[in-house]
């Protein structure tokens, strides 16, 4: 390929300027496109780096590359946890299928001591409602709800399958969100609030959950069950951000809310801080097509 002269220098002046920084690459066109491949610029306060995915638990070749691109930016930008938003195993929750899986594909991130975070999807509750997947130690789940805390996080996991028993569900995760201290409280589930994708939007969830996020000041819901990336624009408040391309894809569209929306296989990173969480969608290609920033809501 060649290159102006003009184009050369200005490259050249972003590789000394980006050098241990940011990764780049030209696309087809010329344009520079930010890939994952180098360190990102970290701040002195850094609270806790951690990605989400879902809908991973197939065994199929996009599992296995969606896996590879979490290693790799494991490798440049190290965490140790990660939301597991549901659909853990395909097609009815066998647990029998936990290697082939999860195991397997996930076996470089485990071997480093990443642990997994998962809650329930409409596919893991076909087999005996999802209880072997509760006991199960590589899933850290203390139940079918339950939250857990890093740093001055708090991320509470949720059931939402039509069959969850959510009168104490609501109950509990009001009570939590209440007494909650944490400076950034993230809830995640398996099925969508807002949603541009297939399911669309969830008008029941909406009136359930969104007054809940607002009044505690909730300021992320992470999700899976749409077979796409989108992220929205806050909505009083309150992130929405699909992660459900974690094996296979399908496409979404945009709403008015949409901040970002891909079918890409990919899965989200987050670093989150005193004052603001940087949100990046990642691909299989290790590129950074999208990023973010939720700023900390003043209460």
């Amino acid at each position: 390929m060649k290159m102006k002269r003009r184009q050369f220098l200005f490259l050249g002046g972003i590789s000394t300027i980006g050098s241990g920084l940011l990764g780049w690459k030209l696309s087809a066109n010329n344009s520079l496109i930010e890939t994952a491949t180098a360190v990102s610029p970290v701040g002195k306060n850094l609270l806790l780096r951690f990605v989400s995915v879902a809908d991973t638990g197939t065994g199929t070749k996009g599992q296995y590359a969606v896996a590879n691109a979490m290693n790799f930016y494991h490798e440049k930008n190290p965490y140790n946890l990660v939301v597991l938003a549901g659909d853990n195993i395909y097609n009815n929750g066998e647990i029998e299928k936990i290697n082939a899986v999860f195991e397997r594909p996930y076996q470089a991130l485990l071997k480093k001591g990443v642990k997994f975070h998962a809650c329930l999807g409409n596919h893991d509750i076909r087999t005996d409602n999802g209880v072997p997947q509760v006991k199960y130690a590589g899933f850290n789940m203390q139940g079918r709800y339950y939250t857990f805390s890093k740093n001055k996080i708090q991320f509470f996991a949720l059931d939402t399958n039509g069959n969850a028993d959510w009168k104490n569900q609501l109950m509990w995760l009001e009570k939590q969100l209440s007494i909650s201290k944490a400076l950034w409280k993230v809830v995640f589930g398996h099925h969508p609030i807002y949603s541009s994708g297939q399911y669309g939007s969830n008008a029941k969830f909406i009136k359930i959950f969104t007054p809940l996020f607002k009044k505690y000041n909730v300021q992320l819901y992470i999700n899976g069950h749409e077979h796409n990336y989108e992220r929205t624009r806050s909505i009083d408040g309150t992130t929405y951000l699909i992660c459900g391309a974690g094996a296979g894809n399908r496409p979404v569209g945009r709403s008015l809310w949409t901040e970002y929306s891909t079918s890409d296989l990919s899965f989200a990173g987050y670093d989150v801080y005193p004052d603001k969480i940087e949100v990046s969608g990642i691909n299989t290609n290790n590129r950074v097509f999208d990023r973010g920033i939720i700023k900390l809501n003043s209460v």
